[in-house]
């Protein structure tokens, strides 16, 4: 092992990335449509000069995921936001391709000067269909959401405004329920697409899954281009690096209270902060579920936060201190959430190359964590 690599710490893998590329490309070629990078999800640049091989462009969630799209990934850049500050809109027009609007007073308020600056407009939709299950806080079709417009608030005058419309509605979900969306969406807004240029069909699809129905998806998209003439776009985040990246941490000691307790040298409220928000159960390697194998331990992290658990995980033998734990599928929603509470030292970030070759993009240190407030 490299002198220099400590846990805890990210791990991306090139070749396990390039697979999911190679998939998403065939998505495109076959579909005719064209793929973007949600940084939301991911946004390590150090990758983007592979990724940006594959895909048209980037789309971002706000000023910054666009500056960075547009200095470090070569195509198109798509932004949206529930809600554009003036100051955010005036630098974004320098930066973006794509503006996608979430009402009609943003367009109101926006569209023509993003048009005059040559830039495509479009408006997000909420096609009140919800798809999902167990996940709430991700579900932008919930009652009450403050994400897209409803049929109820749509104003048809303001297509001459508009270049494309876009929905966002799935998370890590299989082609059948883009397929029932569409059908929601199509019945509400089909007959207004007639004219535009483009539909955005946003993120959520889990393509690179194993079990995902990439023929259904082509058939789709390449439906909804036969039926009304219209570019496709779609934006995954999570499929671009779907089990391409790891978080490798250690033991750092063990200990009885009812059950057997293992702390961690990696924290879930400060490195991947899913498991406490969404929740979820990240899979650890060589693992079993409670009571599944010999050994059971609840594993938490190093901070002051009781609540700071990852979760319950049998082993075939007792964890030591030392012990090195690989948690997989890491890559997504984790770098770009992760935080310096409790003056918790982020994760280094390491790359790994298809020669097997083991690189530090990044290393973090004290300097991380005092410049942020102060």
């Amino acid at each position: 092992m490299a002198q220099w690599l400590k846990t805890p710490y990210f791990l991306l893998d090139e070749e396990r990335m390039l697979h999911n590329l190679e998939i998403l490309r065939r998505v495109q070629q076959e579909a005719g449509c064209k793929i973007l990078l949600a940084q939301k999800a991911f946004s390590v640049y150090y990758a983007y000069p592979l990724i940006s091989q594959y895909l048209a462009g980037t789309t971002a969630s706000g000023l910054y995921e666009a500056r960075l799209g547009r200095e470090h990934f070569p195509g198109e850049v798509h932004v949206f936001s529930p809600a554009y500050g003036e100051e955010e809109f005036t630098q974004l027009l320098s930066l973006a391709d794509h503006f996608v609007f979430n009402s009609p007073r943003q367009v109101e308020k926006y569209a023509r000067r993003a048009r005059e600056a040559g830039k495509q407009v479009g408006l997000r939709i909420n096609p009140q269909c919800s798809t999902q299950e167990g996940h709430a806080i991700y579900d932008p079709c919930a009652p009450g959401s403050r994400l897209g417009t409803t049929l109820e608030n749509f104003r048809p005058e303001q297509l001459e405004l508009l270049d494309g419309l876009h929905f966002h509605t799935l998370c890590e979900q299989n082609a059948d329920d883009l397929e029932t969306t569409l059908k929601a969406f199509e019945t509400q807004f089909g007959p207004y697409l007639k004219g535009l240029k483009w539909l955005n069909l946003g993120g959520g699809h889990h393509i690179t899954r194993p079990d995902y129905q990439v023929d259904r998806l082509i058939a789709l998209v390449k439906g909804l281009r036969e039926r009304y003439g219209v570019e496709v776009y779609l934006e995954p985040g999570e499929a671009v690096v779907y089990h391409a990246g790891f978080l490798v941490t250690s033991v750092r000691e063990t200990l009885h209270n009812g059950m057997d307790l293992a702390i961690l040298d990696t924290s879930a409220a400060c490195h991947m902060p899913d498991v406490l928000e969404m929740p979820y159960r990240p899979p650890l390697k060589d693992s079993g579920e409670a009571g599944e194998k010999a050994y059971t331990y609840r594993l938490g992290g190093p901070t002051c936060l009781s609540g700071d658990i990852i979760g319950d995980y049998s082993f075939d033998k007792p964890l030591e201190e030392g012990d090195e734990l690989v948690f997989e599928d890491m890559a997504l929603y984790t770098m770009v959430k992760t935080n310096t509470f409790n003056g918790m030292p982020l994760p280094q970030i390491v790359w790994r190359g298809r020669d097997g070759k083991l690189t530090l993009i990044r290393q973090f240190g004290y300097e991380d964590f005092k410049n942020r407030l102060s």
